[in-house]
């Protein structure tokens, strides 16, 4: 009789039970919610992206369910360093004994920025993530830090060096070569990376003939970004050799093993809690299980790359 498919990954040296991670953004504002999360079945929870000073964020509206996914422009509203750091030393102390590793999402508008955010931060978290792609946001060039491979090492450099734990650099796709960058960020240090961040798009309202959100463009994430996700997640681990974090309309265990088989190491979360529930981590998983069953396979490392070498 064969045993039931094993779900655990390692990261960077850190076990997680299952590849499951809450994506940045979703419900990383308070240690009850990371910790609901982690309860419901997520293998790691990842926090609010955080800015050493609080910040307001767009105005309403924000996210917007178009149909085929969501369309957010929320502009990475947060409390600020000060108070995320209470946050994710409650949370630590509260997923530790459930053995749920904390990733905690930094961002800057300058270098400068993302390293002090790293030093203070201290070993806090487990992992830091150096969110350097959020489309909705400018950096000191003008354009996301992840759309220029030299501003994306660079960044990635100066929070290796500040940083204690584990980097994990967020990708955008929104670039004409995301494999190139990756390497980039890799021979800066990245200890990991995770792509893709949402895709830039815009919705507009037949009505009045204006863009829906406040701040016109916004990033698109869910189900129809999912086939763009697959292709930069190939992409990116055929040139580097760090673990990736897959991310980009998982809504199954179908979608989660087809990361893996693109050659993801982990898989995140982030739409699907919209459309499932926190519930969507535990479900996931019990889909994960059975579809590997029902292919012959007993552990992720099986699958991990089928893509490659088909």
């Amino acid at each position: 009789m064969k045993r039931e498919p094993d779900l655990s990954v390692e990261l960077c040296g850190i076990r997680l039970r299952n590849p499951l991670i809450l994506a940045s953004g979703i419900l990383g504002t308070g240690p009850d919610l990371l910790v609901r999360v982690a309860r419901a079945g997520a293998g790691a929870v990842t926090t609010k992206s955080c800015s050493l000073k609080p910040r307001k964020g767009h105005p309403n509206p924000t996210v917007l369910d178009w149909g085929h996914g969501l369309i957010n422009a929320v502009g990475l509203a947060n409390p600020g360093l000060e108070e995320m750091s209470r946050i994710i030393a409650q949370a630590k102390e509260l997923l530790k004994p459930l053995g749920v590793p904390l990733i905690a999402s930094i961002f800057g508008g300058k270098t400068e920025e993302f390293a002090a955010l790293a030093r203070k931060l201290n070993s806090l978290p487990d992992f830091i993530e150096v969110n350097i792609s959020c489309p909705n946001v400018e950096a000191e060039m003008g354009r996301p830090f992840a759309t220029d491979a030299r501003m994306a090492a660079r960044v990635t450099a100066a929070v290796r060096e500040a940083s204690q734990v584990p980097v994990i650099v967020k990708l955008s796709p929104n670039v004409t070569d995301i494999a190139y960058i990756a390497r980039a960020v890799e021979e800066a240090g990245a200890d990991a990376i995770s792509a893709i961040n949402t895709v830039s798009g815009m919705v507009i309202d037949i009505h009045s003939g204006r863009p829906v959100l406040a701040n016109r463009i916004g990033g698109i994430s869910g189900p129809a970004i999912k086939p763009i996700a697959l292709r930069c997640i190939y992409e990116i681990t055929r040139v580097v050799k760090v673990p990736v974090i897959g991310i980009g309309g998982v809504t199954s265990g179908k979608d989660a093993l087809e990361m893996i088989m693109a050659g993801a190491t982990a898989v995140g979360i982030g739409s699907a809690v919209y459309y499932r529930g926190v519930e969507a981590f535990g479900q996931i998983a019990g889909e994960m299980r059975d579809l590997m069953a029902e292919l012959g396979y007993e552990t992720l490392a099986e699958v991990r790359g089928l893509a490659h070498r088909a």
